[in-house]
């Protein structure tokens, strides 16, 4: 009960900095509806108690799950078991991701039903379990990770080609759609529990990091592949304002509860067999250990439903309204000196960015310490949503020509930096865009671009995920020329 009462606490740290940004907003520069903005309220309690139980669901269940699955994939010397419990692993784990459903269903509503939310989750999972598969390979045939990186961003951009805009970053946003907080504890304790089974210490610690980013790339060819099939021109995007104009104030909230019940519960059993049938031929743990982990589980559903329901009740739409009229302003600047705000505050109440920084600080026995790279990650982060912000207000302005640039560098910087911080650093783009970014921030962005004359929503709203995702890369590796140069210069 202890550890439960202090995740509540820290989640509360976590969500309030959001709630205090649109109460201050509501009574100067954006005024939200009354009963809107205590849905809202209520919408954020509702997270805030279900991403606590969420977050200890997974660390009583998913973790313990993801370090015995590890485990016994280097236990094993067959590769075929490898891929295709990987591919199994990686496919239902991000089906059950909630960031990915929150996007899913944004872009089932704005592209009003032309791709439904069961079609953005299959394919996307399918990318990602094909992905964390060959992350999976990289730590048993010890494959350098720039070099996948870099051939695997290359088939992006081949097949980006062919691909709508819209849909460009509809996948870019997938990829850090795909890392959150469910994921992202599941994946980093499979790679620390492959790369344990390495003899070589400092090999264990370089490999320990890097999976989560070759997942997330998935994510991106699920998408640009679908696209090649389902063509979107010609979508004009429109904003579905149905739970804004609704004047219950729990209508919202309940009316939500059958269908997200419903999904999660298919989206979580598919891992329970997984470990049913992992406990009877290969964990063999005891009952205790055992019980306590399906315990986690039942937390995580309980969690991630009361997570869903507050999201899709109250919190998303108070974005909106916030985002569409801060850009109805004749000073296009606020909204971008209020994205970068937001972008520096939105990283400090992601759950999966403290459970990856409080693994870098293990696994380096204290080096890097989280404080520094939470420091990098905000900085990021804020620039990131102040160049969305930007690009909504300039509509020439593509995606493409922010993403070409900024991967660039991010893929060069891999040449220079130890590979230690490019592994970090790839895995803290993905967690950096986790349930508040999927949430808010996206919302945000949807009701500024809906007031932008000339703004398609698909087209320009959608990309701030990706632009969140991509940035970190940079502020991360550079962090990494900072301390490669500190030690040489201790050194010398």
């Amino acid at each position: 009960m202890s550890i439960l009462l202090h995740k509540f606490r820290e989640v509360l740290v976590v969500v309030s900095p959001i709630v205090a940004l649109v109460l201050i907003l509501n009574f100067t520069l954006a005024p939200v509806p009354f009963d809107l903005l205590i849905r809202f309220i209520i919408g954020a309690v509702a997270m805030v108690v279900g991403l606590a139980i969420l977050l200890f669901g997974i660390d009583v269940g998913i973790f313990p799950f993801g370090n015995h699955m590890g485990t016994t994939f280097m236990k094993s010397n067959k590769l075929w078991f490898v891929i295709l419990i990987g591919f199994v692993l990686g496919f239902f784990i991000n089906v059950a991701e909630p960031d990915l459903h929150v996007l899913a269903a944004q872009v089932e509503s704005v592209t009003g039903g032309f791709i439904p939310l069961f079609t953005s989750l299959v394919v996307v999972s399918i990318g990602t379990g094909l992905m964390l598969v060959l992350g999976i390979i990289r730590v048993v045939k010890h494959l350098p990770l720039n070099i996948i990186l870099i051939v695997t961003y290359g088939v992006i951009a081949v097949v980006a080609i062919f691909a709508s805009p819209d849909m460009l970053a509809i996948g870019f946003d997938s990829s850090g759609a795909t890392t959150g907080a469910l994921t992202v504890p599941l994946v980093l304790a499979l790679a620390i529990g492959v790369a344990a089974m390495e003899r070589n210490s400092k090999s264990s610690e370089e490999d320990s990091f890097g999976m989560i980013g070759i997942m997330s790339m998935g994510a991106i060819l699920g998408i640009l592949v679908l696209n090649l099939f389902m063509r979107t021109e010609g979508i004009s995007g429109v904003l579905d304002t149905h739970t804004t104009d609704s004047t219950s104030l729990l209508g919202p909230l309940i009316n939500e509860i059958p269908a997200v019940a419903l999904e999660s519960f298919i989206a979580l059993i598919p891992m329970v067999v997984i470990l049913v049938v992992f406990q009877i031929f290969s964990f063999k743990m005891h009952r205790r250990p055992f019980s306590k982990i399906l315990m986690g589980f039942a937390y995580t559903y309980l969690g991630l439903v009361i997570f869903l329901i507050g999201v899709n009740g109250g919190f998303m739409s108070v974005g909106n309204v916030i985002g569409h009229s801060l850009a109805s302003h004749d000073n296009k600047a606020i909204l971008v000196g209020l994205g970068f705000l937001l972008g520096m505050l939105v990283i400090l109440t992601e759950p999966a960015v403290y459970i990856l920084t409080q693994q870098i600080e293990n696994v380096t026995s204290g080096y890097i310490k989280r404080t520094t790279v939470l420091v990098a990650l905000s900085i990021g982060v804020a620039v990131a949503v102040g160049l969305s912000m930007l690009r909504i207000t300039i509509p020439s302005l593509q995606l493409w020509q922010l993403l070409l640039p900024g991967y660039a560098i991010a893929l060069g910087l891999t040449f220079f930096v130890p590979k230690l911080f490019v592994g970090i650093a790839f895995d803290s783009g993905g967690v950096a865009s986790g349930p508040m970014t999927a949430t808010f921030v996206l919302a945000f962005s949807q009701g500024a671009s809906s007031a932008i004359p000339n703004s398609n929503i698909l087209t320009d709203s959608f990309g701030v995920i990706a632009m969140v995702a991509m940035i970190p890369l940079i502020a991360l590796q550079v962090l990494g020329l900072i301390y490669k140069f500190k030690s040489k210069k201790q050194e010398g």
